[in-house]
């Protein structure tokens, strides 16, 4: 068969295999708080499997592990990082009417 008449291929391409996110000695659980905030927003909010490149059992587990610390209170349920500033407030009368006659 010529080169001419060959079907048309695609070029391979050598694609970079990422590192898995979650090594097989790194433990999923509550307390270890360094893997568990890796997965979370800077809102505070779990992040989606295909963001965070994992497998379903792995996100499931992360999943029930932040919902636990959050519950025992060792990670916040929304992180406030953004703190509302108040300008200044306007003074308020408690019932009191001024009436115009």
């Amino acid at each position: 068969m010529d080169k001419s008449k060959r079907p048309f291929r695609k070029s391979k391409r050598s694609f970079r295999r990422r590192l898995p996110p979650i090594g097989s000695g790194d433990r999923i659980d509550y307390r270890n708080m360094s893997l568990i905030s890796r997965f979370i927003s800077e809102q505070g909010k779990i992040l989606s499997r295909r963001v965070n490149r994992l497998t379903l059992k792995q996100q499931r587990l992360i999943t029930t592990a932040i919902k636990q610390a959050r519950i025992l209170s060792s990670l916040p349920f929304l992180n406030n990082e953004k703190q509302l500033e108040r300008t200044e407030s306007i003074p308020r009368t408690t019932g009191t009417r001024i009436r115009n006659k």
